[in-house]
């Protein structure tokens, strides 16, 4: 498939490894947050997959692209939120977030 080609889509796949990996640790009483943060991350990656495939319309690839760029707001604001709550450490929040502020950029970047 041609979105798994862009580095973006790649990168993204690595957060979502990552999201994963750490909401399953957290207490009780926060699924709420984890849930929210995987379908933010969910959104994201498909997202993004559908726009790509969106060959006969800029107009609507683009569209897609700027939900994409929405739903990596949403991750990192969650992510925001899980670090205040302290269920992430501030470097793993920095970290994460570093990739989603590199993953705006090459969304951006996309024809």
């Amino acid at each position: 498939m041609d979105h798994e080609k862009l580095m973006v889509y790649r990168g993204l796949m690595g957060v979502a490894e990552e999201v994963a990996k750490r909401v399953t640790r957290w207490p009780r009483g926060y699924g709420y947050l984890g849930d929210q943060l995987r379908r933010a991350v969910v959104s994201v990656v498909l997202t993004l997959a559908e726009g790509n495939a969106k060959r006969s319309s800029s107009a609507e690839r683009r569209r897609f692209f700027e939900m994409s760029l929405g739903s990596i707001a949403e991750v990192g604001a969650s992510l925001d939120l899980a670090c205040v709550f302290g269920l992430i450490k501030r470097t793993e929040q920095e970290s994460l977030k570093s990739r989603l502020r590199l993953a705006s950029v090459q969304v951006r970047a996309l024809p």
